[in-house]
């Protein structure tokens, strides 16, 4: 550890995490601005599992015809609406979303200042790991974002935009509540991928091994499962595709704890 580290008063390590703090909210509202002026392309990613065509409905659509099954997903156009029902809500709408975005576009930097703050409190060979770290966690996150976007969001979108408890009914959607479908289901999705991630941290502080996780596999099943049903419309199918990812997800993370507890047998071996 740095001897700068071992100097640093409280007072001090509060002032160096204002500074990231500081930095990593400018680089969220520089991309919120950016987003906030480029708000029709922003707004027609957001609006895509809206229509008929989008990417997801023709790939189950195709795979309905591939086994001769009618298949929901080929309507040329959902059965719902969009409206605003307040004065302020597409105001309000363009600015949260754009503050989202700038969050999510932001995340590898605030994962490198997050870094920053906590590197000077770990060993020269853990520093090492920074440029790692922030690569593996961007990945799993933005890969969690678009798994979000691509398949819990129609899926959600498709469900309840077209359930209907009578013909006496009509779907007209408020638009926040929409917006609300697709950010909830994009930043979950982001943040349950990190799961490999974050049992990494959890051996390297002695709290999580590789037996505990096999002892309590069964355990964390039952956790995924409600997970996928929180995230996902109540229907069987769209659970079990999130499950397969997060249960892959879950064994990649034991193979991780492994390689970590070796990784620092070996460290005190050689210290030894």
């Amino acid at each position: 550890m740095t001897n700068q580290k071992d100097e640093m008063s409280f007072l001090d390590h509060l002032e160096e995490l204002r500074w990231h703090l500081i930095r990593s909210t400018m680089a969220v509202l520089i991309v919120a601005v950016l987003a906030f002026i480029y708000k029709d392309y922003v707004f027609a990613i957001i609006f895509g599992p809206k229509q008929g065509d989008f990417f997801t409905y023709q790939m189950f659509c195709k795979l309905g015809q591939l086994f001769d099954y009618e298949s929901v997903f080929c309507a040329q156009e959902l059965p719902f609406t969009l409206q605003n029902r307040t004065m302020a809500g597409q105001f309000s709408a363009h600015i949260w979303t754009s503050i989202w975005t700038g969050v999510i576009v932001s995340f590898p930097y605030i994962l490198y200042e997050l870094w920053k703050f906590i590197s000077p409190g770990l060993y020269e060979n853990e520093r090492k790991l920074a440029s790692g770290f922030i690569i593996i966690a961007s990945v799993l996150f933005f890969s969690g974002i678009l798994f979000g976007y691509y398949l819990i969001a129609p899926l959600s979108i498709n469900f309840l935009g077209s359930y209907s408890v009578s013909d006496e009914v009509q779907n007209q959607i408020d638009l926040s509540s929409y917006i609300s479908i697709v950010r909830s289901s994009v930043i979950a999705c982001g943040l349950v991928f990190e799961l490999p991630i974050i049992v990494y941290f959890l051996t390297k502080l002695g709290l999580v091994t590789p037996p505990f996780m096999r002892k309590y596999r069964r355990h964390a099943i039952v956790v995924i499962l409600i997970i996928s049903a929180i995230i996902t419309p109540p229907d069987v199918t769209s659970q079990i595709i999130v499950t397969i990812p997060i249960l892959i997800l879950y064994e990649m993370s034991i193979f991780i704890s492994k390689y970590v507890l070796k990784k620092d047998e070996k460290s005190k071996k050689i210290n030894l």
